[in-house]
């Protein structure tokens, strides 16, 4: 089960990795895309500052409502508007929003028990099926934004 101090420290050590790697690039370099398929560094950022709240939120969700439903699928409205508007968004605004983030996962993980992380829920993404909240903080936030960052650095590794 996850260590809380550790998968803080984790989730905001990736978010701090990707922000100081995108203060080191030029915008143009933030907003090119690899390929159709892959995402540009600004996309990467605008998903990880809306992702990481919504994980948070659902969290939260199921801290008032044990064994409530949770989770979203690829089609989610937010989740994709983060990523097809990131041309109407400035760069310096993401990198603060997403350093606000981190005292959002302070705030929140720092709560959770021991218990909490046992309390299991059924996903919308059956996919999932039913999972303990621990599932949540390891695979959608800690895991999650290390992954996120080593796209970044995909990404670098192509220029």
């Amino acid at each position: 089960m996850t260590n809380m101090n550790e998968a803080i420290e984790s989730i905001k050590q990736s978010i701090d990795q990707m922000i100081e790697t995108a203060k080191s690039l030029s915008e143009e370099t933030i907003r090119w895309n690899p390929s159709e398929e892959e995402w540009s560094i600004m996309q990467i950022l605008c998903h990880v500052e809306e992702a990481i709240p919504y994980w948070l939120n659902e969290i939260e969700r199921l801290l008032e409502s044990p064994g409530a439903e949770w989770g979203r699928g690829l089609t989610d409205e937010n989740r994709l508007a983060a990523v097809a508007n990131t041309e109407k968004r400035e760069v310096s605004d993401v990198l603060n929003k997403l350093e606000n983030v981190k005292d959002q996962v302070e705030k929140v993980l720092s709560k959770l028990s021991e218990e909490d992380l046992k309390s299991e829920a059924p996903s919308r993404n059956p996919r999932f099926g039913t999972k303990p909240m621990s599932f949540i903080v390891d695979h959608l936030l800690v895991e999650h934004a290390s992954k996120h960052y080593s796209q970044i650095q995909r990404n670098l590794s192509k220029l």
